[in-house]
């Protein structure tokens, strides 16, 4: 399964989602990669696709699982980096817009992506599944109430569709970033000592990991990667 995979990655050009595609390229996989806005130009690599989608929407979701079968005819690795982040207010000052904001971008688009390749994987009787969650779904902080408990639900989703497959040797994990050092984040936070960040290409590296052979006895875990400041 680590030759000549077909790996469907989503938010593929994004502060993270870009690295995680570099490096799926650079282990020889052909990589899918889709985002609202993506153009095969974004990765100057003859293994790129891009297929624009919304994975918030169900109908959305599952197009692009069509369109990648019938170009590929398989999907042997789902990569699930899309999601957001908003935050700064406590509870009581947290809008629905925001709320709802939250929930659709890190729980919805797993929840709709899931449920497309999922059917595809069994019926090929093998695959890998890695989202990206986040320590604060696991650690709950002050004034980001939305977003941890959003990327709670991920992993709880992770956990469920690992238990639901492990009879096919599927495998489906999540990993949990502290905070990467991604041009966002150095644009929120510009005064942070940034050498204790987590690089987005370690993060990258882990991801490969988890879906390769060596891995294979791996399945419903949320593996921590905190970085030095934890």
């Amino acid at each position: 399964m680590d030759t000549q995979r077909i790996v469907l990655i989503t938010g593929a050009k994004g502060g993270l989602g870009t690295f995680v595609t570099e490096a799926f390229l650079a282990s020889g996989d052909t990589v899918v990669g889709t985002s609202k806005s993506i153009q095969a130009s974004d990765f100057s690599n003859p293994r790129f696709a891009a297929i624009a989608s919304d994975l918030t929407d169900g109908q959305s979701a599952r197009q692009l699982v069509e369109s990648v079968l019938q170009r590929f005819q398989r999907i042997d690795a789902l990569v699930h980096v899309m999601g957001g982040f908003s935050g700064g207010r406590p509870i009581a000052e947290t809008d629905d817009a925001t709320w709802d904001r939250m929930m659709s971008l890190n729980v919805r688009s797993a929840f709709n992506i899931f449920r497309a390749a999922i059917p595809v994987m069994r019926k090929a009787g093998e695959g890998r599944i890695v989202a990206i969650a986040s320590r604060a779904g696991v650690e709950p902080a002050p004034n980001i109430a939305a977003y941890g408990a959003s990327k709670a639900a991920l992993v709880s989703l992770v956990r469920a569709a690992a238990l639901e497959n492990k009879d096919l040797g599927i495998t489906v994990n999540a990993i949990l970033p502290g905070t990467m050092n991604t041009d966002a984040n150095r644009k929120a936070e510009p005064n942070a000592d940034v050498s204790r960040w987590i690089p987005p290409e370690h993060v990258a590296d882990l991801v490969v990991f988890l879906t390769s052979d060596a891995a294979a006895h791996i399945t419903g875990a949320a593996v921590p990667i905190y970085g030095i400041e934890a």
